[in-house]
């Protein structure tokens, strides 16, 4: 749809000031390790295209998307630098990797040998990383496997093995260190069978958001990082490790719609979930759970209206969500409400309505819906 016609007021703000510094903060934590600054499913719902350009011009020149969709979408908005697709090569999408520089992780030899056949086609010889299981149990070559891997590899004259990655299953658990720290420990055994087979990758990672906080000797060659750039840290670490320098980089906002006053006995939403207990004041906003305020916050969750705390009433349905304003003094259409973000010592993280939600945040700035328009600022 035209801009000009992008006149609802519901909108995602993105602060690219504190991108920024959550990018540096991360990097003295890193103690200089590189950043490959992970931007799949949308910069986990902050814009990849836009964050990205940003994270570019501060001297980040690795990028980590789900998909060859997203990575060309990277390479249209002007990314020159490095894309890992960490959701490997589906048959079909050689060329793309072979035409836009890009970096599959593999983890089949299927795939490996796809990608060998369409390099040697073009002449080419391709860069890919390797990825293990080293007890996510979730994609990837099983760390047991790792000397079979290695000499079958070798095997592929087209194909440069840059890098041996895994990912941690638990690293923000400290009551699964000991697992953590077998994982770990596996990527090394993994690595000392490729160096055995006349490979000696140039990257070896590991390291996510958590672990590059927790985990010191996970760092290796780069570090991975997705929760911590948009600030996303009180679900993904300890309660008991607290970051200075990382803050939120996205606020949810919108404006009343409505203004109604009902009595003592009547109901608002489907169902009459809510009944009220007396004369109250309702408001209508222009957001529902299709731009990603979850239905769970029905009757539970809460807004800011003018500094102070309304309580979300009924449920929540596809466009609107309506809340309870009778203590939150003046207000009338066009009143600003946050929903995610801060006013004066008021503040809603995605984390709260995550809890509420019974599941984390990146759910919750992933779930913002493409019709809530990004602000950058």
């Amino acid at each position: 749809m035209p801009d000009e016609y992008q006149h609802r007021p519901t909108r995602a703000e993105i602060d690219t000031i504190a991108l920024v510094q959550n990018l540096e903060t991360i990097r003295r934590i890193a103690c200089g390790t590189p950043v490959m600054a992970v931007v799949k499913a949308d910069a986990y719902g902050h814009g990849a295209a836009h964050c990205s350009r940003e994270l570019q011009g501060r001297g980040v020149n690795w990028f980590a998307v789900a998909t060859v969709a997203e990575a060309l979408e990277l390479r249209r908005s002007g990314i020159i630098g490095r894309i890992l697709v960490l959701g490997g090569c589906w048959p079909g999408e050689e060329r793309a990797f072979l035409e836009n520089e890009l970096t599959p992780a593999v983890f089949t030899l299927e795939q490996a040998r796809r990608l060998d056949n369409a390099a040697a086609d073009a002449g080419q010889d391709l860069r890919v990383h390797l990825k293990f299981d080293t007890g996510m149990g979730r994609v990837g070559f099983r760390f047991d496997a790792a000397e079979e891997i290695a000499r079958q590899v070798a095997a592929l004259r087209h194909l440069e093995t840059e890098a041996v990655f895994s990912h941690f299953a638990a690293a923000e658990a400290i009551e699964q260190m000991e697992f953590t720290r077998l994982q770990n420990a596996r990527l090394d055994e993994i690595v000392a069978e490729f160096k055995k087979s006349g490979i000696e990758p140039r990257y070896v990672d590991m390291a996510n958001s958590p672990a590059t906080v927790l985990y010191p000797e996970s760092r290796r060659s780069i570090v991975r990082i997705g929760g911590l750039l948009y600030g996303l840290a009180r679900d993904i670490l300890p309660e008991n490790v607290q970051l200075e320098g990382i803050r939120p980089v996205l606020s949810l906002r919108t404006q009343i719609a409505q203004v109604n006053t009902i009595s003592g006995g009547e109901t608002v939403g489907y169902g009459r979930s809510f009944v009220a207990e007396s004369r109250r004041r309702i408001a209508t906003l222009p957001i529902g759970y299709h731009d990603g305020l979850p239905r769970l916050l029905s009757n539970v969750g809460s807004v800011i209206v003018n500094g102070t705390s309304a309580p979300i009433v009924g449920r929540i349905s596809m466009d609107w969500t309506t809340i309870d304003v009778t203590a939150a003094g003046n207000v009338d259409v066009g009143t600003d409400v946050i929903i995610i973000g801060r006013d004066g010592e008021l503040e809603i993280r995605a984390e709260d309505i995550a809890r509420q939600a019974n599941t984390i945040s990146y759910e919750i700035t992933c779930g913002i819906s493409r019709r809530v328009p990004r602000i950058y600022v």
